[in-house]
């Protein structure tokens, strides 16, 4: 992520408050408060790493929430998270470097989107009859585990020609 940082020296208008010889010593930053549903948006290189990065970083951004999120949805909110950036990772990385993400509460809701730029619209492989495959049922994984939910799922184009992947699920048990 990119930070812009100020001057390094206060302008010489601007006057310092005299320093103490003997400072007492400053207790740790708090822990930043919870916040009120909203929507955040993430952006990361197309690589490998950046799946477990993005996992985390939703995690604990679902943890300091207001609006209390139900672990089922959380865990089942990760698991879409990391389907959907795992499949941008491998499969649009060419075409789209880096990926967007956005999370998206309220309204009794929980949204996770993936946006790239590769203009290919994926569907949901059917099941292996067999068991002989071992990867590309991502979407029928995320599918799968949005409707049990009672969630709904889609691919949108976007204007940019690329594609945004996303699936909401309810907060409440049930909806």
């Amino acid at each position: 992520m990119r930070h812009e940082r100020g001057p390094a020296r206060p302008e010489p208008a601007e006057r310092q408050p005299p320093v103490e010889r003997h400072a007492p010593a400053v207790a740790a930053a708090p822990a930043p408060p919870p916040q009120a549903p909203g929507t955040w948006r993430f952006t990361a290189p197309a690589t490998e790493s950046s799946v477990p990065r993005l996992r985390h970083t939703v995690r604990d951004l679902l943890g300091r929430q207001d609006t209390p999120v139900p672990g089922e949805a959380v865990d089942n909110a990760l698991l879409i998270l990391s389907e959907l950036v795992t499949n941008a990772v491998r499969h649009a990385a060419l075409l789209s470097p880096y990926i967007g993400v956005e999370i998206t509460l309220g309204g009794g809701w929980l949204k996770v989107a993936v946006e790239d730029s590769h203009p290919y619209r994926p569907k949901a492989l059917a099941v292996d009859p067999q068991g002989e495959e071992t990867s590309g049922r991502g979407l029928l994984l995320v599918k799968a585990v949005t409707h049990e939910a009672g969630g709904v799922c889609d691919v949108e184009q976007t204007g940019a020609g690329g594609k945004v992947i996303w699936a909401a699920l309810p907060l409440a048990a049930g909806a």
